[in-house]
């Protein structure tokens, strides 16, 4: 059982609904949601009574109250216990990535920051919901995300303080075999589930501006972009893929870009934090990155 997942349970319990329950979580009601279906499916046990409008805990669950709430204190307490230990031995910094960037600009960022011997730094890799639910929880310091340009942050603005790193471009990439299959009317593409960051980007921002009389026949659907890269790679179809993370691919003849025929999209990759007081060490390290990527 997970801490996080304990505190969900008990914003449901506080606040009597799943949508007032996702705004104490700092979550869209549609990411709320699927945490909750989540926490379900990794306990075996249905916990949220859907008959009721709204949807509220099962009787059964809102009898464990007191055991929910007074093991959440303890565990808050055990964490906290623990980072103080940590710092007192030495500085500890932890943040999460969506899956590309993982790869593409995670290790620049873990070699600046380690090359003192002073710090030592954990990854962690998610899609966008994941990405936050580790960041509200307090697990990791901050967080590195893509975002549209002058698209309106989804979360709440007031509970996270953003900056831009630098840009990046979903492009239309396919195995040179796969090439010739562009100029047909229907073009086999490799997707991402709707409901993930870059499944939604693509739904309002790609689909809308296809050629005309083209249409995408789904052949695989991913929420892992590394995976989409290794489809794309054994021409199985079309992906849309960060230009940064395909460059080598492109450069060695691997994969080739149809930016010609098909859409692109320009990604901003944004750093997040909870807008909070952070603690010394966290606040220099702050300080440091705009330092490296000259925000």
């Amino acid at each position: 059982m997970r801490l996080e997942w304990i505190d969900d349970i008990l914003a449901v319990l506080d606040k009597g609904s799943l949508a007032r329950a996702a705004e104490k979580r700092l979550l869209t009601q549609s990411a709320f949601t699927r945490r909750v279906r989540l926490i379900e499916e990794n306990i075996g046990a249905t916990l949220f009574d859907r008959r009721r409008k709204p949807v509220s805990l099962m009787p059964g669950v809102r009898e464990l109250e007191f055991e929910l709430r007074e093991l959440s204190t303890r565990l808050h307490r055990l964490r906290h216990t623990l980072k103080t230990a940590s710092d007192q031995t030495g500085k500890s910094l932890s943040f999460v990535c969506q899956h590309a960037l993982t790869t593409t600009i995670s290790p620049e960022i873990v070699r600046v920051l380690t090359e003192g011997g002073e710090i030592s730094v954990r990854v962690r890799s998610g899609n966008q919901d994941e990405c936050l639910m580790h960041l509200i929880s307090k697990e990791v310091d901050f967080a590195i995300m893509y975002a549209v340009p002058d698209d309106s942050f989804q979360e709440p603005l007031n509970a996270f303080e953003t900056k831009t790193l630098g840009m990046d471009t979903l492009i239309p990439v396919c195995a040179p075999t796969v090439r010739t299959q562009v100029t047909e009317a229907a073009i086999p593409t490799i997707n991402y589930p709707p409901e993930v960051f870059l499944g939604q980007v693509y739904s309002r921002m790609i689909a809308p501006r296809l050629p005309k009389g083209k249409t995408a026949v789904p052949r695989a659907e991913t929420a892992l972009t590394l995976a989409i890269l290794q489809y794309a790679l054994n021409g199985i179809g079309i992906a849309w893929l960060p230009q940064s993370l395909v460059a080598t691919h492109l450069s060695d003849g691997a994969l080739v870009c149809i930016n010609d025929v098909l859409p692109t999209q320009l990604l901003a990759i944004r750093v997040v934090r909870l807008a909070e007081t952070q603690p010394d060490h966290a606040e220099q390290i702050w300080k440091q990155l705009e330092d490296i990527f000259s925000f």
